[in-house]
C-alpha cells in the first residue's frame, strides 16, 4: 500500500503571530525561520501521531481488495487474492472526512469508477474503512490497481485539538532555542513533547 499527498493543507494549525508570542519574539527579523519551524513541527506531529491535522487529500494505492476475516476491517495481505467473505479496507489515514474517488485499473491501464451504490464508509473518522455490500470489481493490473482518494484532517486550524497545537508551539520553541546546534539531540523531538502526543498516536495497520 502506498500513500501520496495530492493536495496539502491551506495554512498551518499555528499562526506566525501566535508562535512569535509564545517565543516572546517582538521583532520580525526571524519570521521566515519561525514560519519554517511551524511547518516542520506540524509535519513532525503528523508523523508521530499518524494523523492529518488540517484538511488535505491523499491518494492510496493498493494491489487488491482484502477480506475482512476478523470482522473489523483489519488488513489481510494485499498481495494475494482474498478468501471468501465480506470485503473491507481500513484506511491508513485519519481522521477521514470523505472519499473523493474510488477506482480500479484494468490490464491495459483503463480506469473504472467503482459504483458508489456498492460501498460505504464505516467506523469513526479515527479508524474509517470502506465496506462493500457487493463484491467490488477486481483490478486488472497486478500493482497499484486500486486508487482511493481520501479527504482527511480535522478541518481548519481552530478544529485541531488544542494539545496538538500546543505540541507544535512547544516543538517550535525547542528548535528555535537550539538553532545553530548540529547534535542530534537538538534536532530531535524531546520526550516531553512525545508524551504530549502519545494519547493521539494511532497504531499501525496489521
Amino acid at each position: 500500500m502506498n500513500c501520496f499527498l495530492l493536495t496539502g493543507p491551506v495554512g498551518e494549525p499555528v499562526a506566525l503571530a501566535a508562535a512569535r508570542n509564545w517565543l516572546r519574539v517582538d521583532a520580525n527579523d526571524d519570521d521566515g525561520a519561525i514560519a519554517a519551524l511551524i511547518v516542520a513541527a506540524r509535519v513532525a506531529v503528523e508523523a508521530a501521531t499518524r494523523r492529518a491535522l488540517l484538511t488535505q487529500t491523499w491518494r492510496i494505492q493498493c494491489n487488491r481488495w482484502t477480506t475482512d476475516r476478523a470482522g473489523d476491517g483489519s488488513l489481510a495481505s494485499l498481495a494475494v487474492a482474498p478468501a471468501p467473505g465480506p470485503v473491507a479496507l481500513r484506511l491508513p489515514v485519519a481522521p477521514v472526512q470523505s472519499l473523493a474517488g474510488l477506482r480500479i485499473y484494468d490490464a491495459s491501464g483503463g480506469v473504472q469508477i467503482v459504483p458508489q451504490d456498492i460501498w460505504r464508509l464505516a467506523g469513526a473518522p479515527e479508524d474509517a474503512r470502506i465496506v462493500f455490500a457487493a463484491p467490488p470489481p477486481q483490478p486488472g493490473r497486478p500493482d497499484a490497481g486500486i486508487e482511493i482518494d481520501v479527504v482527511t484532517g480535522y478541518g481548519a486550524a481552530e478544529d485541531v485539538p488544542a494539545p496538538l497545537r500546543q505540541a507544535i508551539l512547544t516543538l517550535v520553541a525547542h528548535w528555535y532555542e537550539q538553532r545553530g546546534k548540529t547534535d542530534p539531540a537538538a534536532r530531535s523531538m524531546p520526550p516531553a513533547i512525545a508524551g504530549m502526543l502519545a494519547p493521539f498516536a494511532r497504531r499501525r495497520l496489521p
